[in-house]
């Protein structure tokens, strides 16, 4: 089975190269890691050694910032290092204060894994939800160094628990210690005799309770606003968008804020069209905003969408007519109900705020209405939600004092 999975990993690399010629975001996978190791040696010392995080993409870095952030609160002369896989990470928090290094991570190979593991000398590694590398944690395993995977989730659909999965299950059981979000979680790690597991629950909780506890005042936003009543859409896809569309067109009384998981120029154009009475973030910025009446504010930039939901009345999460739901627990912590599309069965927080009343799951405009109206006919879903967020904190704490063992 390693000879398939190495193969798999020489063909995406072949595949991503090929996307990288007329792909945005490929390119930028690509000629991120051109070089990495004349990128690395340049800042990290491998004589000294480091806390490794590994974070997927920009919302796992989200959900491992409060821990990463309370260790080096805890340990300010402990070093960090940091890899992203996705652009949409590495982009973004590319000059993150509090890293020595910040770099893609290089496929998952038997070289890259013994060169990365040289270069950075972690003395602990710490992997956020998933993201499971055979060569890594084999490397890892062989050097001797902890490693351990915070608010991990697992299902039973997984590969790890099928007849045919014996490759991933070697690769769990190079890992330290799993911090998972569910009794389900400890249970199938059980069924296949991984015991170094706790419940500790989801560190995103502490993140979007710390966020929104103490909001961005944001004078754009809020001048658009006004003393309506704002419908905010974050995380947005085309299909999505469509459905938002005849909502606002049914809704002239409300405003609309959205703000697209992906904002290049030809989606933001296409988003324009869905709504004439829109107009982008970066233009209304430069307006007399006292002189506008606009409807719709599109939001063509990144990083504010987690203060945003602390001027809107509902939310809707995007993502749920795709691969799934994105970031429900941002508008939650604000104490505003949230709408999505079918697709948040991998999403325990969904499940629950749907169970409490909180939230509802949509698959057409009919049901949309329904939602929004049921949902805002009371505070009552909106604080039920902010409980919800609230009443989960306290991941963080339990696994940092954990790794004060290897510390």
């Amino acid at each position: 089975m390693l000879w398939l999975y190495n193969i798999a990993i020489q063909l995406y690399s072949l595949i991503i190269r090929i996307f990288s010629t007329f792909n945005t975001k490929a390119s930028l996978f690509v000629n991120g890691r051109r070089n990495i190791f004349v990128k690395i040696a340049k800042k990290i010392d491998p004589n000294v050694q480091h806390i490794w995080f590994h974070f997927a993409s920009l919302g796992e870095f989200e959900q491992g910032r409060p821990v990463l952030e309370l260790l080096k609160e805890q340990y300010p002369k402990k070093r960090i290092v940091i890899t992203f896989f996705s652009p949409s990470g590495y982009e973004i928090r590319k000059n993150y204060t509090l890293a020595t290094g910040i770099f893609y991570l290089p496929l998952d190979t038997p070289a890259n894994a013994q060169r990365i593991i040289k270069a950075f000398n972690p003395e602990l590694a710490i992997f956020t939800k998933y993201e499971y590398w055979y060569h890594y944690f084999k490397e890892l395993h062989n050097n001797k160094t902890p490693l351990l995977i915070i608010s991990s989730i697992f299902r039973p659909n997984q590969i790890f628990f099928k007849p045919y999965g014996s490759l991933h299950r070697k690769i769990l059981s190079y890992v330290s210690h799993f911090f998972v979000q569910n009794e389900e979680s400890i249970a199938l790690l059980k069924s296949i005799n991984i015991q170094n597991a706790t419940l500790s629950g989801d560190t995103r909780f502490d993140r979007v309770a710390e966020n929104a506890a103490s909001p961005k005042k944001l004078n754009v936003i809020e001048q658009f606003c006004s003393d309506t009543r704002v419908f905010i859409a974050g995380s947005t896809w085309p299909e999505d968008e469509q459905l938002i569309a005849s909502l606002c067109e049914k809704h002239p009384e409300w405003k609309f804020i959205i703000a697209p998981h992906e904002i290049g120029t030809s989606h933001i154009r296409e988003i324009e069209k869905l709504f004439p009475k829109g107009i982008t973030y970066s233009t209304f910025a430069t307006e007399d905003q006292s002189a506008t009446n606009h409807q719709v504010l599109i939001i063509d930039n990144i990083g504010m969408l987690s203060s945003l939901y602390a001027y809107g009345k509902i939310a809707y999460i995007g993502g749920g007519f795709g691969v799934g739901i994105h970031n429900t627990l941002e508008a939650a912590a604000f104490g505003i109900p949230v709408i999505f599309g079918p697709k948040y069965d991998k999403f325990q927080e969904a499940k629950d705020l749907i169970m409490l009343g909180a939230a509802k799951s949509i698959s057409n405009l009919s049901e949309l209405e329904t939602a929004s109206s049921t949902l805002t006919k009371t505070a009552g879903p909106g604080l039920v939600a902010k409980d919800y967020v609230f009443s989960k904190t306290g991941a963080t704490d339990q696994i940092v004092k954990y790794l004060s063992n290897y510390l």
